[in-house]
């Protein structure tokens, strides 16, 4: 069993380690439910974007059907770090993507318990004003 980290949050897939190679080869039905991207003739595809497989280098993306998402995700730019024995995968997003983020003012959704465990999600007060403000004790 492999985990893989992304954001979306964590999800276990039926991977053999590959301790010799920075490659993590998926069924495409596996990269899609994980990761959300579809594999399609014209490339990778997650909506209507599609990263395609550079010419001359097809084996390295896509074999034997499966899909390379590790290759798929440096080629997007985005970083993948991975475990010494490969049991444990990292899919990160971009640093133009983290920026654009960042300059929208926009918070991403997260969800937390108040003082009386009920759960609340900062998409709940959408269209209105909120303040955040964060703490901790490091």
């Amino acid at each position: 069993m492999t985990t893989v980290l992304t954001e979306q949050g964590p999800a276990e897939i039926e991977a053999a380690p590959t301790p010799d190679t920075d490659a993590l080869w998926l069924a495409p039905a596996e990269a899609e439910r994980v990761f959300g991207w579809t594999l399609k003739p014209e490339g990778l595809c997650r909506g209507e974007v599609c990263i395609p497989v550079p010419a001359g280098s097809e084996a390295d993306y896509v074999a034997d059907g499966a899909v390379n998402i590790a290759a798929f995700f440096r080629r997007m730019g985005k970083p993948v770090l991975t475990s010494r024995d490969r049991d444990v995968w990292l899919f990160g997003e971009s640093a133009g993507d983290r920026a654009a983020q960042l300059e929208s003012l926009e918070a991403p959704d997260f969800t937390l318990p108040d003082l009386h465990g009920k759960p609340h999600s900062l998409s709940d007060y959408r269209g209105t004003k909120v303040f955040l403000t964060t703490w901790a004790s490091w």
